[in-house]
């Protein structure tokens, strides 16, 4: 990663943990258990990705950092609680997430269920607090954020991936839960990002393409670090989709092939990349990083 890159995440990352300690409620707020639940697993040391790529998409789009960072907020809190709910022990059963215990082993599962429940829906109230555009509206950032989290996106790729467990499921299939269970919230970050610079419909077509192909390319190289890395390195368990005899794309296609897929997602959003023009370089930046990350 050049240094340039690795400045531009990290000032990015600040931002966006500032923004994030302002939207949510202080841990000393009544009842504060749920309030440090919350906290706990939103502030634990994650990379920031999707959150880094709204704000990156915007300004791709002609935006300013400072427009996305609401719905920017709102994609993070999205995403932690997906990770609080999906480290339960009645979904995938994880002791550590980001280098640290989960949730759940920290404040036990019922306030790890409350707390991603409470995470969910504060970011719909963020998501709400946008400035809208001339072309698109408050409503237009909430839906955006809610159809990607719910039964057709998010939490359908949850569904199908707890489904598919010790089943041996198809390419396709497998597809199908990357696309909804990873996939989708990130394109949504990047859409958000662009919305809140007011893209034009070109804009957000290319945007939309880019975090398809980027959020493809990231769950590939994800179950390829799961299968070579170790806990230590992932931050996470290491091994997990093999204990759970989950498909994956090394399962599936090998290392070789699975290597060989995402750089090929990679490429794809190479191209819608570039029909952003040069505002769009840091854009071209991170999907490069995603591709070639070791964790």
């Amino acid at each position: 990663m050049s240094s340039s890159l690795k400045e531009y995440i990290k000032r990015n990352s600040e931002r966006v943990d500032r923004a994030l300690d302002r939207f949510l409620p202080s841990a000393s707020t009544k009842p504060s258990a749920i309030h440090r639940a919350m906290r706990y697993s939103l502030f634990a040391g994650g990379k920031r990705l999707r959150p880094i790529l709204a704000i990156a998409a915007a300004e791709a789009c002609g935006g300013r950092a400072s427009r996305a960072l609401a719905v920017a907020s709102a994609v993070e809190c999205i995403h932690t609680y997906s990770l609080i709910h999906d480290d339960l022990p009645c979904m995938d059963d994880d002791d550590f997430r980001r280098g640290k215990p989960t949730s759940h082993k920290v404040f036990g599962e019922g306030m790890a269920v409350l707390a991603g429940d409470a995470l969910l829906t504060i970011a719909f109230e963020i998501a709400a607090a946008s400035r809208p555009t001339s072309r698109y509206a408050q409503a237009d950032f909430v839906r955006e954020l809610a159809r990607a989290s719910g039964s057709l996106f998010l939490v359908a790729g949850q569904a199908a991936d707890l489904e598919g467990e010790g089943k041996k499921i198809s390419h396709a299939q497998l597809r199908f839960i990357h696309e909804r269970k990873t996939s989708a919230l990130l394109t949504c970050a990047m859409r958000l990002g662009a919305m809140s610079a007011n893209a034009a419909p070109a804009q957000l077509h290319a945007v939309t393409q880019a975090g398809h192909n980027l959020g493809m390319a990231f769950q590939v190289i994800d179950d390829i670090l799961d299968a070579t890395k170790t806990t230590e390195e992932l931050g996470k368990t290491a091994g997990k989709d093999e204990k759970f005899h989950k498909a994956t794309y090394p399962s599936i296609l090998g290392m070789k092939r699975a290597r060989e897929e995402a750089n090929r997602f990679t490429l794809a959003a190479h191209r819608a990349i570039r029909s952003l023009g040069a505002c769009a370089f840091r854009l071209k930046q991170l999907s490069d990083y995603l591709l070639i990350r070791q964790c």
